[in-house]
């Protein structure tokens, strides 16, 4: 008797154990130390049935990544939403940290594990360009509404970079200020973006007279 055609819900459900899986051994073995085999061990399924599903380990390691970001890129999404210029980068610094936390193997594999650069695929470029679209659009409406100042896309960069450095110490266990992440985010965001805001042109009557010497 021929096996019933999977159904698109089904289908769907076994990639995404699949993938939870991979996450797991990515991080743990690194993307040379995991097999499709090991991958099969984890799900608890033969060792070709993820051929069904997928064309290879790299393609596994791609919908993996896709996915992370894609989850990530909602998450700012949805923090920035409804609020103003003023309080959206600190929002979306609150969501960046809150992501990393709560999904820690996705994090590292979307910045910490990369795979050969001729890989293209297009749901990996749509989640990050959707990631970084979210928080360019936070500094440019920053910018337009006078809070900072300066090229949208250095701006954003430096933020990310704050934030990435702080969130990649704390999963490696090198904070040594016995602060949470919590505590450190919202006082590294204030002060990056206090050095990026608008620069104000001292008055004429603050500024130093010349010395003329002495009148008498």
């Amino acid at each position: 008797m021929a096996r019933a055609a999977l159904t698109e819900n089904e289908i769907a459900s076994f990639r995404e154990q699949i993938c939870d899986a991979a996450t797991r051994l990515f991080v743990e073995h690194g993307y040379a130390g995991v097999t499709l085999r090991g991958i099969s061990a984890e799900v608890g399924c033969s060792p070709m049935t993820p051929y069904r599903y997928f064309a290879d380990k790299e393609a596994i390691f791609t919908a993996v990544r896709a996915a992370a970001f894609t989850r990530f890129a909602d998450a700012l999404r949805s923090a920035r939403s409804g609020i103003d210029a003023e309080h959206q980068l600190a929002a979306m610094g609150s969501a960046y940290v809150r992501f990393a936390l709560d999904e820690p193997h996705a994090y590292r594999i979307m910045f910490e594990l990369d795979q050969a650069p001729e890989h293209d695929d297009p749901d990996l470029r749509a989640g990050e360009g959707s990631a970084w679209s979210q928080l360019r659009k936070t500094v440019v409406r920053c910018i337009d509404a006078g809070i900072v100042e300066g090229d949208a896309d250095h701006l954003a960069h430096y933020y990310w970079a704050a934030l990435h450095g702080v969130v990649s110490l704390h999963l490696a266990g090198k904070l040594q200020l016995g602060l949470s992440l919590d505590e450190l985010v919202s006082p590294l965001l204030r002060a990056v973006v206090d050095g990026t805001r608008p620069k104000t042109t001292p008055r004429r009557d603050s500024e130093p007279r010349p010395n003329q010497g002495d009148s008498r």
